[in-house]
């Protein structure tokens, strides 16, 4: 990856995800929107039954690894959390893991899946982010350490599981991620979009931003009606 990028990952990380999503995909007839999916239909971002972990980090991105975790099975016994590691490794710096829990529903709420340990060896080999559409644990131990969590929320333990998957598609809480995606995170969800577009989101981003500040502050002068209809162009009524 060029240090252009790198510094676009970083650059990203100073906006809130919803401005991400506002040039991505969500005002489709703005200039600034590049219209990378269907706003409403194509999964590029996740639900509300995500919690944003640590708020305080503040937003995270970076390139999506992907993994889907179970209950074991005796007739595939191929992955393991080394297989994570070493595609969180391989993977262009800084990485998102991308979680997906595929638990029977009676257990799907009580899998605390990564914990301390788990997350330490993930920070180790550059992951900035994780997000899970299952619950993980050792919520106090992992703050520290500075990586960013969505999930579902917590639990204390968990029974055995296993890998069974590592770098596929995913669908995870409302969003679809291949590996290599760019996912962009904080306390509003996550939203994804291809790496080859990163230097796009980010040069319309920053345009957006100022467009917005703009109208922010001529909305804050603004005495009546009449002034706000003028910042946003509305005609007036009949």
């Amino acid at each position: 990856m060029s240090e252009t990028a790198v510094q676009a990952l970083a650059a990203l990380r100073t906006f809130d995800t919803p401005s991400i999503t506002n040039v991505v995909a969500t005002y489709p007839q703005h200039p600034l929107c590049l219209g990378l999916y269907h706003p409403w239909h194509s999964h590029w971002y996740t639900d509300q039954t995500l919690r944003c972990m640590y708020p305080e980090l503040g937003p995270v991105a970076g390139h999506a690894v992907t993994c889907v975790y179970g209950l074991p099975d005796p007739g595939y016994e191929r992955l393991t959390f080394m297989d994570v590691i070493d595609a969180l490794d391989a993977s262009p710096k800084p990485s998102v893991l991308v979680l997906a829990q595929r638990f029977p529903p009676a257990l799907a709420a009580k899998v605390g899946l990564a914990g301390g340990n788990m997350t330490a060896a993930v920070k180790a080999v550059g992951c900035v982010g994780v997000v899970s559409d299952g619950p993980s644990r050792d919520i106090d131990e992992i703050r520290p350490m500075g990586i960013q969590y969505l999930l579902t929320g917590v639990c204390a333990g968990h029974g055995p599981m296993a890998v069974q998957a590592v770098n596929v598609p995913v669908h995870v809480a409302g969003m679809d991620v291949a590996p290599g995606d760019i996912v962009h995170m904080d306390e509003n969800g996550a939203c994804r979009f291809p790496a080859g577009r990163l230097l796009d989101v980010l040069a319309n981003v920053r345009a957006l931003a100022e467009e917005e500040e703009a109208r922010m502050a001529a909305l804050q002068k603004a005495r009546g009606a009449g002034e706000v209809r003028a910042i946003f162009g509305a005609p007036r009524p009949g």
